[in-house]
C-alpha cells in the first residue's frame, strides 16, 4: 500500500494524486499536484492523499 499523504504536505513527486478515505479506501477522485506544492484541502474531513500517476519527465520548460 503506498503511503498516504495529509493535506497540507508538500508534494513528494510531481503527479496525480487520488483523495482516499478516512480509513484508506478509494475515492475516485484525482487532484494534479506540482513537486513541492501543498497538497490542497480534501472534500470532507479525514481524508488524504496518496500518489497513483507520477510524472514521466520532471524537466523545466523553456529558456
Amino acid at each position: 500500500m503506498s503511503k498516504t499523504l495529509k493535506p497540507g504536505q508538500k508534494a513528494p513527486r510531481s503527479g496525480q494524486y487520488e483523495i482516499t478515505g478516512p480509513r484508506g479506501g478509494s475515492t475516485g477522485i484525482e487532484r494534479t499536484v506540482t513537486k513541492g506544492e501543498p497538497l490542497p484541502p480534501p472534500l470532507k474531513s479525514g481524508q488524504q492523499y496518496k500518489l497513483t500517476d507520477p510524472t514521466k519527465h520532471g524537466g523545466k520548460r523553456g529558456k
